[in-house]
């Protein structure tokens, strides 16, 4: 969709409170700009997998000292009890601090998770509808839900196990030169090949588990799609067919996962290990038989290389977390980063309402489409009833949404009470234009909490009101909680005429300057229409109405009739005027 002419004030459409800013640019610098709010926390990580590297370094070396207070002649068990008090002291103090090195991570990565969650909402209510309706619900449920919940994982055990084994690499290096400076040459070889297998085994592994995510969102968004539609899959019954094609998906999601799988098994660290631990042996025996060693550094020293065990066996798994966090956060940025043209303008004209409506040239197309609508214009007077009639497809509901910038004109220009749409601050625009459609969407709340969703501090007297007016009051006190029972998920529970009356019940209540009902009276049956058609008359005086409908009880009372064709205006108005002049407007009453 081509971007309107006027200045965009904010990015989004909806700029919504967030707890601190964060930069966007990329993964990374995503989440280190959420990590240094909690510093504390990241440096009682960082100081508790520094100890606890340092402090099983010291084991080794002790049982290296306490071997040679055994095997003197006579034994030196002074020493050795020394050496034991020290250690039972030493390891104590380091599972004290391994405990707040996991309490950090664990803290850090629920911390994480909340804030990207509110972070992720927060942007997806402040998103137009252009974006929403071309976004999967079932992605994007994937992403705000299983991507958030990985990147949780990626602090804890993720980049927890990572961070301490790191230290496990360098208390080797360090620890073995006071035993003998030539030993310090396995551990430090070791240390630069274990770096460079990683690099490339996450150099692998970032597609691999990219397409795991990817997969498990088409996975998760067909299966919504079926849920959603399940009436019509039964319908037309589609069963099996749904099955075959949620087995596809889930065959692609297991395959991505197989190949993370193999690549795991090809760990080249694990090889190395080994070859560093044979190597070290070698040497360190080598000087032992030259006499630059003895048997107890031999043996601290083969337990320095067993050290590697911990970043080696932990890395197998902890990188491929790491991995899967960075590929969701990536997700969930391409979701955040998907901006609209649309803007709330916030500094834009806030004022009470007149409900004048002027389309002025007005041209609309979705996308890259051909346009929906093109070169309309007409003006509405501020309390008029204007109806919109014409066939199906021709830019009727398009229009009713380009006036409350559901959508932005392409070109051309919308104006209420002779200001341009664009230069209203949109909530306040909103606020005061209330649409019922024909595709009512209801809460899985009570009927009270429907009717009031648009003024949540509504008195139960107000909102009883409101829905007598819309003839909603008999049918609501027939239930055995009256205004306090709830309704299924979309309303399921209600009638398509109890849904619309509800819904005009919730529009009366907002008491809006411009209402638009679009085809909003179709599913009500003739024995209620009578009623309804009252509740519309009454609710439509002192206020700008606009009525997309195609019956003719509706359209007779309307004070201007406007015909579209082909997505132009093709005739404008009364009702007995253009039953004689336009052949467009007679079609549409004689099908």
């Amino acid at each position: 969709m081509t971007t309107n002419s006027l200045p965009a004030h904010h990015a989004a459409e909806f700029t919504l409170p967030e707890r601190y800013p964060t930069n966007r640019s990329g993964p990374l610098p995503w989440l280190f700009s959420r990590l240094w709010h909690y510093w504390p926390l990241t440096v009682m990580l960082l100081l508790g997998a520094l100890s606890n590297g340092a402090l099983a370094t010291y084991v080794p070396v002790i049982i290296g000292d306490a071997y040679e207070a055994i095997t003197q002649t006579p034994a030196r068990l002074d020493i050795l009890g020394q050496l034991v008090v020290t250690l039972l002291v030493s390891q104590i103090i380091r599972s004290g601090l391994q405990f707040a090195r996991n309490f950090g991570a664990e803290w850090l990565g629920q911390l994480f998770e909340r804030d990207v969650r509110e972070e992720l909402y927060v942007n997806l209510l402040g998103k137009s509808m252009t974006f929403h309706s071309l976004q999967s619900v079932g992605d994007t449920m994937a992403r705000a839900t299983n991507d958030v919940r990985e990147i949780n994982l990626m602090f804890n055990p993720g980049l927890n196990l990572v961070i301490g084994a790191s230290f496990f690499l360098f208390g080797p290096i360090a620890a073995a030169y006071p035993i003998h400076p030539q030993l310090v040459l396995t551990p430090l070889l070791f240390t630069i090949a274990y770096a460079l297998a990683i690099w490339r085994y996450l150099v692998q592994m970032a597609p691999l588990t990219r397409e795991v995510r990817e997969s498990f969102g088409a996975l998760n968004s067909r299966l919504s799609e079926a849920l959603d539609g399940i009436e019509t899959v039964k319908g037309m019954s589609q069963e099996e067919g749904e099955v075959s094609l949620f087995a596809r998906n889930v065959r692609r999601f297991r395959d991505a996962f197989v190949q993370q799988g193999y690549l795991e098994a090809r760990f080249l660290p694990m090889l190395l290990m080994g070859l560093a631990q044979a190597a070290g042996l070698w040497h360190s025996l080598a000087l032992y038989q030259q006499g630059q060693l003895l048997m107890g550094d031999v043996i601290a020293y083969f337990g320095l290389l067993q050290l590697f065990g911990f970043p080696v066996f932990t890395s197998l798994f902890a990188y491929s977390q790491v991995s899967l966090g960075v590929a969701s956060a990536t997700r969930i940025l391409d979701l955040m980063n998907n901006e609209t043209d649309l803007d709330q303008n916030v500094s834009g004209r806030q004022a009470k309402m007149t409900g004048e409506i002027e389309f002025r040239n007005v041209a609309f197309a979705y996308e890259d489409d051909d346009p929906a609508v093109e070169g309309i214009s007409f003006k509405v007077p501020a309390g008029q009833t204007v109806a919109i009639v014409g066939q199906t497809g021709v830019g009727k509901t398009t229009l009713a949404k380009l006036v409350n910038r559901t959508y932005d004109v392409t070109s051309g220009a919308v104006l209420v009470d002779g200001v341009d749409v664009r230069e209203w601050n949109l909530e306040s625009l909103r606020l005061q234009i209330s649409i019922i459609e024909q595709d009512i969407f209801l809460f899985s709340r009570s009927l009270a909490d429907n009717i009031a969703f648009g003024v949540p501090n509504a008195s139960r007297a107000d909102i009883e009101q409101a829905a007598k007016l819309a003839q909603a009051h008999d049918f609501i006190m027939e239930f055995k909680n009256g205004y306090d029972t709830i309704v299924g998920d979309r309303g399921v529970t209600l009638s398509g005429g109890q849904r619309q009356r509800v819904a005009l019940a919730r529009a009366f209540l907002t008491n809006p300057a411009v209402l638009i009902l679009d085809d909003s009276t179709s599913a009500i049956d003739s024995a209620t229409e009578d009623l309804i058609q009252r509740a519309i008359y009454a609710a439509a005086k002192d206020r700008t109405t606009l009525i997309i409908t195609h019956r003719l009880s509706q359209i007779r009372w309307a004070d201007q009739i406007v015909v579209l064709r082909g997505g132009q205006v093709a005739a404008a108005g009364s009702h007995d005027d253009l039953m004689k002049t336009s052949p467009a407007y007679r079609r549409i009453f004689s099908e």
